[in-house]
């Protein structure tokens, strides 16, 4: 049987990987246009999403110890700057392929990780800090960034949306 701790990571693991397959799916579906709208009036493109989920899960690698992005370049470009201040970005199939890339590398990695791993501090906490929260650990980025992709989902379904209201 297994313990607590197991089974909390294996509940997290599991819906990193189901949220994951569900984006991709999303993600093959919507055509360059589709992505390149607008969610909302005034509000990011379905593009800028995709880079800023890309660039967000690259940087996971470290946070978590595993090195340095694969992608740097997509920090500036959609994680500081906001969507329209950057002229020159990568093409949907570009961040598409860039978002498989670091999804598969960065869920291998998890998956090599051991239970005690998941209980260690990220690399943006102090030792000190840490004694005191140590719920500021490996874990608590995995189910954060999972939080943050689901509500980043929702917005780009609505790129989806868009084209069953069009076409009513």
């Amino acid at each position: 049987m297994q313990n607590e701790n197991e089974i909390l990571i294996k509940i997290a693991l599991d819906t990193w990987c189901s949220r994951i397959n569900q984006t991709n799916e999303l993600i093959s579906s919507l055509s360059d246009d589709q992505l390149n709208q607008e969610i909302s009036p005034n509000r990011n493109r379905g593009i800028y999403v995709l880079g800023h989920l890309t660039a967000m899960h690259d940087n996971m690698l470290p946070l978590l110890g595993f090195g340095a992005p694969i992608f740097p370049s997509l920090k500036e470009t959609f994680l500081v700057k906001a969507d329209r201040t950057v002229a020159d970005i990568p093409s949907a199939e570009e961040l598409r392929q860039s978002w498989n890339n670091v999804n598969i590398q960065i869920t291998k990695l998890f998956k090599q990780m051991s239970e005690e791993t998941w209980f260690e501090k990220h690399t943006s906490v102090s030792d000190e800090d840490f004694i005191t929260q140590p719920t500021r650990n490996k874990l608590s980025i995995l189910i954060s960034r999972t939080n943050h992709l689901s509500y980043h989902f929702g917005q780009l379904i609505l790129l989806k949306e868009k084209e069953v209201h069009a076409d009513a």
